[in-house]
């Protein structure tokens, strides 16, 4: 049986914000192997963010990011008490949101935002590209495509810009939180504003 050491469960804790013995039995179940139990720790955690997501969320606070004077945004972030609201890590996600959609620029906030008629659009642009191909194949083609306009244009669907691995969406990011917090989280809306840009209605 492998031995745990008190320092390895110290740096788990340390890096997930899980309980001491949510981290020694987290690392037991994995050997020792330490990437293996953050992993595991996140599994549970998104099991209890799950069931937060259900909660009220009526708190929070409306951040913005500036940069250089020519680009903006605004997002309005929930959560469930004043108390979460004001802690440093609530404030850290609204910030690296804001900054993230300054970067990436998402049209729209879920991918259940997109219109119909976009979508529609899409779809018959994605058919005229793959045209004499088995219908099976194309539906595929279709599908894929369109995960992939989702994860350009959806906020919640995108890579959040700070994470070195390019694998961690912004859901992610803010189920991370929920199970770092404790309360449910939600992004309520978001603006972006682009000098000189027009508005698109």
């Amino acid at each position: 049986m492998t031995t745990i050491s008190a320092e390895l469960v110290k740096n788990l804790r340390e890096k997930t914000g899980a309980g001491m013995m949510e981290c020694k039995k987290a690392l037991t179940e994995s050997s020792g192997d330490f990437e293996k139990a953050v992993d595991l720790l996140r599994q549970k955690g998104l099991a209890s963010a799950v069931k937060k997501a259900g909660r009220t969320a009526s708190e929070g606070l409306i951040e913005s990011y500036i940069h250089m004077g020519k680009l903006g945004t605004m997002i309005e972030v929930n959560c469930e008490t004043d108390f979460v609201a004001r802690t440093d890590d609530f404030k850290e996600l609204a910030k690296d949101i804001a900054m993230h959609i300054a970067a990436a620029n998402p049209r729209y906030l879920t991918r259940e935002d997109v219109p119909q008629e976009v979508l529609e659009r899409e779809k018959e642009i994605y058919k005229a590209q793959v045209a004499g191909k088995p219908a099976q194949v194309v539906e595929k083609i279709i599908e894929g495509k369109l995960e992939k306009f989702f994860s350009d244009t959806c906020l919640v669907d995108q890579i959040f810009i700070k994470d070195p691995d390019q694998k961690k969406k912004i859901k992610d990011l803010v189920t991370e939180k929920i199970s770092k917090l404790g309360e449910n989280i939600v992004i309520r809306r978001f603006a972006r504003f682009q000098l000189g840009e027009v508005a698109q209605g």
